[in-house]
């Protein structure tokens, strides 16, 4: 009997807690309201005029956007924690019914938990922006193809332990990748990405942007939480040459590549191929791996392709010069 009324207290006690988040979050709500008041009265104090254009303070914006990033972590915390606390409630009943709910919240809760680190990861987390300005020199295949990589960029950010703060830049709604990227792509327009029309160099200072291209001098040593690292969204069957660096150097931004030569050789194979060339999602995924194991060794060792020719190198690894 005790523990029936633990489990009953427990229950009445979280029901209050789930009524007492409801209405902190409608506080929330209240208080990105007066923000959105704030902002509009203070921009038409500065510019407002009958039949003026109203002029936006891009700090005014920065600091809008910011609370709002603010809020659905929040929001997306507290939805997590309501879920974990009827799995729990679920569990200590042992209804078989409930059970079968448990099980169906359990699958709710991996979802919740991957909103709320891509939530906080919009607040706090590393940035890496996919530039997608160079789309222009590329085939309606290369495109699809570039889509599908979005795509799979996406799936592995949303399954990261620790996910980047993602950006889609020079994106326009009219082109065929946007379109592209709808159709490959189911709920690509509700994906946790920041998705503009402006540039890169438009949003970020230069001296915090780094290009990681494979064309690069400097090797990437380090993935800085003040930086911001740029992809060039780019798929390139015809094999142009430095694209992405020329981008680099023409934005006037640091670029980077990834340190394959310093940790991996060539590897014998049938073809004598070997290419440092890889898929915007392939980099994305050796980033990640890197700043959750702090290795480039192991970061490269499983994200390079085996067929691209390269094997970590160790001291009894012989060195194919050609």
């Amino acid at each position: 009997m005790n523990w029936s009324r633990g489990v009953g207290q427990e229950a009445a006690s979280s029901q209050d807690g789930d009524r007492l988040e409801d209405t902190e979050e409608s506080g929330l709500s209240d208080a990105l309201g007066l923000l959105h008041i704030e902002i509009d009265c203070e921009t038409a104090g500065k510019f407002g005029g009958d039949g003026e254009e109203i002029l936006h303070s891009k700090n005014v914006l920065r600091k809008q956007r910011n609370w709002e990033r603010k809020l659905a972590a929040k929001r997306s915390k507290r939805r997590g924690e309501k879920l974990r606390r009827r799995q729990r409630r679920a569990e200590a009943s042992g209804d078989a019914g409930a059970a079968a709910d448990s099980l169906q919240d359990s699958k709710r809760v991996l979802k919740v938990n991957a909103r709320e680190r891509l939530a906080q990861a919009r607040v706090t987390g590393p940035r890496l922006c996919v530039d997608l300005s160079v789309a222009v020199c590329m085939s309606p295949k290369e495109i699809s193809r570039l889509a599908g990589q979005i795509g799979r960029l996406y799936g592995s950010n949303r399954r990261a332990r620790k996910p980047f703060h993602l950006f889609l830049t020079d994106l326009k709604e009219d082109s065929l990748l946007y379109r592209e990227c709808q159709r490959m792509n189911d709920g690509f327009l509700r994906y946790a990405i920041d998705i503009t029309e402006d540039s890169f160099l438009d949003l970020f200072p230069q001296e915090s942007v780094i290009y990681l291209t494979p064309d690069a001098e400097q090797a990437l040593e380090y993935v800085e939480p003040d930086k911001v690292y740029v992809l060039g969204g780019l798929v390139d069957e015809s094999v142009q040459k430095k694209i992405t660096y020329l981008r680099a150097r023409d934005g006037g931004v640091s670029s980077a590549r990834l340190p394959i030569s310093e940790y991996m050789v060539k590897k014998t194979n049938a073809k004598n191929y070997h290419s440092k060339i890889l898929a915007i999602n392939q980099v994305f995924d050796i980033l990640l791996t890197f700043c959750d194991t702090g290795s480039w060794a192991v970061a490269l060792g499983e994200g390079i392709p085996p067929g691209k020719g390269y094997i970590i190198r160790t001291d009894d690894t012989p060195q194919i010069d050609h």
